[in-house]
């Protein structure tokens, strides 16, 4: 905030002005996970050689729980789009179930990945999955939680999603799961620096079409159904997150 507020303004004791706001902000306070440093170099795998062929997961745990009982959110990232999903579910979720929506989602769409990048989750690390994913010819490569030098870019591509996912739960409260399909699509179509384009540009070659009001922050002037009043709405306050979590990476 500093850096991009220095651009425009001066006033005494700025930066000690500028932390001490942004320490009383609630949904940071609430949000905010400390991600520890790594204890050495960070290790970049090598560039995927095709979209969705290596994918990295997580899960953000202890959200508040929706209407109909989510309280996780299983992110599943591709690494050379940067393309992501977000599928809600609940932590106490067989591993069955979660195989039936893993090929729903990721299979059925984007084919076999030759590798998945996880954390040592007891879901990611169980009989089952090691034995489906043999069976599949998916590599399983783990990193240790919070130590990201096995795969710096994935792990910080997952800490800003969790940041920005659980300042989204907080706002829409216990209808999240409502709103997560448009957290995902305004995600796929916000910008990424790292492959200069967004995601869904990268998976799919063009931009997706939408309506004008959803590509830019600001006001619009629409006339139609409160359901699109109200979705324009909630994409604006989607994207606002989103480049909070980013700027704070």
């Amino acid at each position: 905030m500093y850096q991009d507020l220095k651009q425009l303004y001066w006033w005494p004791n700025m930066k000690a002005n500028i932390a001490t706001y942004v320490s009383k902000c609630l949904t940071c306070s609430k949000v905010k996970t400390e991600h520890q440093k790594p204890s050495c170099l960070l290790v970049q795998p090598e560039i995927p050689e095709w979209k969705w062929e290596k994918i990295t997961m997580d899960f953000v745990t202890k959200l508040p729980k929706a209407t109909n009982g989510y309280d996780t959110i299983w992110v599943i990232v591709d690494r050379l789009t940067k393309s992501a999903h977000f599928l809600p579910m609940r932590e106490t979720d067989p591993i069955e179930k979660l195989m039936k929506l893993y090929m729903k989602e990721v299979v059925t769409r984007h084919g076999v990945p030759v590798s998945i990048i996880s954390d040592r989750d007891g879901r990611f690390t169980s009989l089952f999955w090691k034995a489906l994913n043999k069976a599949l010819g998916t590599r399983l490569d783990m990193s240790t939680a919070y130590h990201p030098e096995t795969d710096g870019q994935s792990e910080r591509t997952i800490q800003t999603l969790e940041d920005m996912l659980r300042a989204c739960v907080l706002d829409f409260r216990k209808n999240w799961d409502r709103h997560l399909p448009l957290v995902e699509f305004s995600y796929n179509n916000s910008y990424h620096t790292s492959i200069k384009a967004a995601p869904f540009e990268a998976l799919y070659g063009r931009k997706c079409r939408s309506p004008v009001c959803w590509a830019e922050v600001g006001d619009a002037q629409l006339t139609g159904p409160a359901i699109i009043h109200e979705t324009t709405e909630k994409i604006i306050q989607i994207k606002n997150k989103i480049q909070a979590a980013r700027d704070r990476q």
